[in-house]
């Protein structure tokens, strides 16, 4: 390929698109400001794993290193909610046996995916150099090496921004005066925590299942990790009775931890330290009406980061690198028609997965509790099981099927009021008006493509 790509940010969606790129024939430089993970540790209270679910998988598939992947996860069946009194309580995300989530290791998925890369023998990393700012007239960029501080400046043909929800590659756009870009930071942060593994590395909590402490105003989550640990992430507002601000000493951490999350407070040593110790990490959504300006195309998180709370971040980025690589077929690697065409093709579907993730934080910690969430739950699996393609939960649509994320959220409305209407007046399922419910389906929902069917 005569064009050569540069890339700004060597994170998950960067170092797997270069993977994209690099077999393709492309020559690729990636640049990132970071110390290469696979020669430094992460950064206590960053988060250390993720959710992979099925938009993710497909990418990695096609790109060969599913296989290598396997060895990195860890299946969650679903949510094991635990209540005040140390009640436990499984909520299994789908109802066939493949219907699960996987705990990756964050710097185990991105070392693999540089490995990877570099194994085309087209991508080479260059790691601490930021980026400093674009002239998108001349085509070059202007990098600055951390630690030396010196800078180059680079001829680019094609800029690739991966940089995440900070990037730099898109502030460097609004400061030529790109405008259409948004940043709305929830009123809500978090906090990282580690359960130990217990002895010769045992799991001390159910290792299959993604744990919810869900308190209504505020929630605590577990993922497991391979070595037998958890990571923990307490999720609270930031100001309030009970809140980030709230908490100034050790002893009012563990008297609130004692009476919301006794069973965890056993399981971390030095909990209060900790909470100390890591940094409080901000949430927000970022949002762009235009994702491309001339050769220089933005994808990931630097163009619609989102809240974490549907664990869709990583795998709407790995289905943008996906959607990018459809369009190099499809135009042949014009690359000027596959930039001119990825904002539609993407756009919508990132920011209804944007509103979704939104919503399913006030479901994780406050709706999971509620008897008629859960009467409702089981109608869905009901219906599902009755009209495999015309009646999908939202949360298997979004998952473990390939359904456009914004078509998922317009189905997804009509379910809720089907639901609704069903469960209205009733709290056990053998109450449900079942010809009601057919007749609702077949009127207000067409079959779904089987091509997003997984």
């Amino acid at each position: 390929m005569s064009q050569h790509i540069t890339m700004i940010g060597a994170g998950l969606v960067g170092s797997l698109m270069s993977i994209y790129l690099g077999q393709r024939g492309y020559k690729v430089d990636v640049y990132d400001k970071l110390p290469d993970i696979r020669q430094a540790s992460i950064p206590a209270g960053r988060s250390i794993n993720l959710a992979l679910a099925n938009r993710g998988i497909r990418a990695l598939q096609q790109v060969g290193v599913m296989d290598k992947v396997n060895q990195l996860l860890i299946p969650m069946k679903g949510r094991m909610l635990h209540d005040v009194t140390g009640k436990l309580t499984l909520q299994p995300y789908g109802q066939k046996p493949e219907e699960v989530i996987y705990s990756v290791s964050r710097a185990g998925l991105v070392s693999l995916l540089r490995d990877e890369a570099e194994a085309t023998n087209n991508v080479t990393f260059h790691f601490e150099t930021k980026l400093v700012d674009i002239d998108p007239e001349n085509q070059t960029i202007n990098l600055k090496n951390e630690q030396n501080d010196d800078v180059m400046t680079h001829q680019y043909d094609i800029l690739l921004g991966t940089d995440g929800a900070g990037s730099k590659t898109r502030r460097s756009l609004e400061s030529l005066g790109l405008t259409g870009f948004s940043s709305d930071l929830l009123e809500h942060s978090y906090k990282e925590l580690t359960i130990p593994a217990g002895d010769v590395n045992q799991f001390q909590i159910d290792k299959e299942a993604l744990h919810i402490w869900p308190r209504g105003g505020y929630m605590l989550i577990a993922l497991p990790n391979l070595d037998g640990s958890f990571t923990v992430t307490l999720f609270m507002p930031n100001k309030g009775p009970i809140s980030f601000e709230a908490f100034s000493d050790k002893k009012a951490v563990e008297r609130f931890f004692k009476e919301q999350f006794s069973d965890v407070l056993e399981l971390i040593p030095n909990l209060a330290d900790d909470y100390f110790t890591n940094p409080t990490g901000i949430l927000g959504t970022v949002r762009a009406k235009n994702w491309a300006h001339g050769n220089i195309l933005l994808f990931g998180d630097a163009s619609h980061a989102i809240v974490p709370f549907h664990g869709q971040g990583m795998n709407c980025g790995f289905e943008d690198c996906s959607e990018l690589y459809r369009l190099l077929n499809k135009h042949s690697d014009d690359w000027s028609k596959v930039i001119s065409e990825f904002t539609s093709a993407r756009r919508d579907n990132a920011d209804a997965i944007a509103d979704m993730a939104l919503e399913n934080y006030v479901e994780m910690r406050d709706s999971v509790r509620d008897p008629q969430f859960q009467l409702k739950k089981a109608i869905a699996f009901k219906l599902e099981q009755h009209y495999p393609t015309q009646f999908i939960p939202r949360y298997s649509m979004v998952m473990f099927h390939h359904i456009p994320y914004a078509d998922a959220y317009r189905r997804g409305k009509v379910q809720a009021d089907i639901l609704t209407q069903l469960s209205s007046g009733n709290d056990n399922i053998d109450d449900i008006d079942w010809q009601l419910a057919a007749q609702l389906v077949q009127d207000k929902l067409e079959p779904i493509s089987k091509e997003f069917l997984h």
